[in-house]
């Protein structure tokens, strides 16, 4: 079958599925005639593995390992531990939050720095605190990719109105208007590549990039 059909019955996207391709998890065979991937139940049945896994927090180093021959249970032992340690770490955070929650203080009169000490030795001895600074860079790339966009539309845009321009001063001398429509259509191919981007872009900024190809 082919990866659309394998997309619609699994409920993993295709990205995901070549990605899990590139991680060495899915071999899928080589249709011999065209070259295309040809997909089958056993592929079907280790995407489901795959995806289940995945929902699991099970990390693709472990998925490899049960692949290769080890066994479930004692991949969820592993597991087990990484899952203890991170609900160690949020009780830990929730315990910091509540006891800030009961100073009443504001914020401009709280001891960051030595919030971020205790914090600091917290995760020295194994924690860890959820961080997001990461996302407050979102509007960033929003905004870049957004001027890079316009900016390419901008400038194609005025390269068709200089042709037109240009091919319309002399009416007598103006070349056929078929060459006319084909030189605009090329910058307007353009815009519409760069505004397809631009969308992409935005999707995969939405989904957090870094984990895009990691949802399942």
């Amino acid at each position: 079958m082919k990866i659309n059909e394998v997309e619609a019955q699994v409920g993993i996207t295709k990205k995901n599925i070549r990605f899990y391709e590139e991680q060495g998890l899915l071999s899928p065979r080589r249709n011999s005639e065209n070259g295309y991937r040809d997909y089958g139940e056993a592929e079907v049945a280790a995407l489901r593995q795959i995806k289940l896994m995945r929902k699991l927090g099970v990390p693709l180093e472990e998925i490899r390992r049960m692949q290769a021959g080890g066994t479930v249970a004692d991949g969820m032992r592993r597991h087990l531990v990484t899952l203890e340690r991170e609900r160690k770490s949020l009780e830990q955070s929730i315990q910091l939050c509540q006891s800030l929650k009961d100073r009443e203080e504001r914020l401009n009169a709280l001891d960051a720095a030595g919030l971020l000490e205790e914090m600091d030795r917290l995760e020295q001895a194994g924690a860890t605190f959820q961080d997001k600074q990461k996302n407050d860079l979102k509007p960033v790339r929003y905004a870049g990719a957004i001027v890079m966009a316009l900016l390419t539309t901008g400038l194609m845009a005025g390269i068709i109105a200089l042709m037109v321009w240009g091919f319309t001063v002399d009416p007598a001398d103006a070349p056929p208007l078929a060459l006319v429509a084909v030189l605009a259509a090329i910058p307007g191919v353009v815009i519409l590549g760069v505004l397809l981007a631009l969308f992409q872009r935005i999707k995969e900024i939405q989904k957090g990039e870094e984990d895009d190809a990691k949802n399942y």
